[in-house]
C-alpha cells in the first residue's frame, strides 16, 4: 500500500513539474532581464546590444539591463553567461570572437560555445575598418607599405586576446606577413580613445564604433574589410580592392540563452527580436551606423547554427596557423 502511495506520490510531483514549466513560460518575463555584454561600455557589442534590447524590452513589457563583464577576450562574461540559471532571465551577447576565435585562442575555454549556449537570434552583422591614427597614410597601398617597413616600431590596438578586433588583426598581419606589437584593451571602446589620443598606430574595428570618430577627422579610415563599400562611406576603398584580395571580415552579434532554456521562452525572445528589429525606427538607426540587419530567414529560430559551425570551420584552423594564443 505504502509503494502505491509513493508511485502516486512521485507520478504527482511529475504532472505538477510537467504543468508548472509551460505555466512559467507563459508568464515569462515576470522580471528584468540581464543580458551580459563581455566587453567594456561604449564599444560596439555595448551599442548594438542597447539598442536592440531596449527595444525588446519594450515589446515584453520588462527591462533588459544590460550588465558589461569585460577581460579576457570577453571570455569572462561569456562564461558567466554559460553559467547562468537557464531561466531566460540572464542572457549573453557573443560574437565570431567570444564564439568563434576562442575556440582556438584559449585551450582551457571555460565553456562550449556549441553547446552551452541556445542561440536566440542574430543582433546584426557589422563591417569592420582599419582606422589609424592621424598622420598616418590614408590610402591603402602606402599604408602596407608604411606597416611593413615600420612593423619593429609600431603598434596596433584591440579589445583583448579572442575579441573581434584581435581576430582581424591576425587575419590581416597573416596576408601582411607582418608582425607587429599589439596592445590589449578590455573593449574597443577605450582602445579607440587611445588611438585618438595616438596612444597607439592603428586598429581594425567594427564600423559602428567608428563612424563618428571617422566623420569628425579624429582618426583616419584606411579600408572596409568587407567586399563591398560601405554605404555610409561610399569613397573608401576595400582593402579587397585594394591589394589585400580575398580579405573578408565581418562580425555578427548574437544573443544568446544558457542551454537548457524552455523551448517557449527562446521562442518568445526569438519573436520579439523578429519583432524589434522589424521596428521601422531601429532599422534606421542601425542602418546610420552601418550595420548589416539580418534577414528574416537568418533570424529563424535555430537558423543561426549553421552559420556558427561554418564560421569555426573557417577560422579556427587561420587562427592557430597564425600561432596565436592566450595563454
Amino acid at each position: 500500500m505504502s509503494s502505491m502511495l509513493t508511485r502516486r506520490a512521485v507520478a504527482g510531483v511529475l504532472a505538477a513539474v510537467a504543468f508548472a514549466a509551460p505555466a512559467a513560460a507563459q508568464q515569462y518575463p515576470a522580471r528584468p532581464i540581464t543580458v551580459i555584454v563581455p566587453f567594456a561600455a561604449g564599444g560596439p557589442t555595448d551599442v548594438l546590444a542597447r539598442l536592440v534590447t531596449q527595444r525588446m524590452g519594450a515589446i515584453l513589457g520588462q527591462t533588459m539591463v544590460v550588465e558589461n563583464v569585460g577581460g579576457a577576450g570577453g571570455t569572462i562574461g561569456v562564461t558567466r553567461g554559460a553559467r547562468a540559471a537557464p531561466d531566460g532571465y540572464v542572457l549573453t551577447v557573443g560574437h565570431l570572437g567570444t564564439h568563434v576565435s576562442n575556440i582556438a585562442l584559449y585551450r582551457q575555454l571555460q565553456y562550449n560555445p556549441q553547446t552551452d549556449f541556445e542561440p536566440i537570434a542574430p543582433l546584426g552583422v557589422n563591417p569592420m575598418i582599419l582606422v589609424a591614427k592621424r598622420g598616418a597614410p590614408a590610402a591603402v597601398p602606402a599604408f602596407l607599405a608604411h606597416v611593413r617597413q615600420n612593423q619593429a616600431r609600431l603598434s596596433y590596438g584591440h579589445a583583448g586576446i579572442g575579441s573581434a578586433s584581435h581576430t582581424a588583426a591576425l587575419m590581416f598581419h597573416s596576408m601582411t606577413q607582418t608582425k607587429v606589437q599589439d596592445v590589449a584593451y578590455r573593449g574597443t571602446g577605450p582602445a579607440l580613445n587611445d588611438l585618438v589620443a595616438g596612444q597607439f598606430d592603428y586598429m581594425i574595428d567594427q564600423a559602428l564604433n567608428l563612424l563618428e570618430q571617422i566623420q569628425a577627422g579624429n582618426v583616419v579610415a584606411v579600408g572596409v574589410t568587407t567586399p563591398q563599400r560601405l554605404p555610409q562611406l561610399p569613397n573608401l576603398p576595400t582593402l579587397a580592392e585594394s591589394g589585400l584580395t580575398g580579405f573578408d571580415v565581418a562580425i555578427w552579434n548574437t544573443l544568446f540563452a544558457p542551454k537548457g532554456t524552455p523551448p517557449a521562452i527562446l521562442e518568445r525572445l526569438n519573436q520579439v527580436a523578429n519583432q524589434a528589429l522589424a521596428e521601422p525606427a531601429l532599422r534606421t538607426r542601425l542602418t546610420e551606423l552601418a550595420v548589416q540587419i539580418p534577414s528574416s530567414d537568418e533570424l529563424r529560430l535555430g537558423a543561426f547554427r549553421d552559420k556558427h559551425a561554418a564560421d569555426i570551420a573557417r577560422w579556427v584552423p587561420v587562427i592557430r596557423e597564425a600561432g596565436a594564443t592566450a595563454e
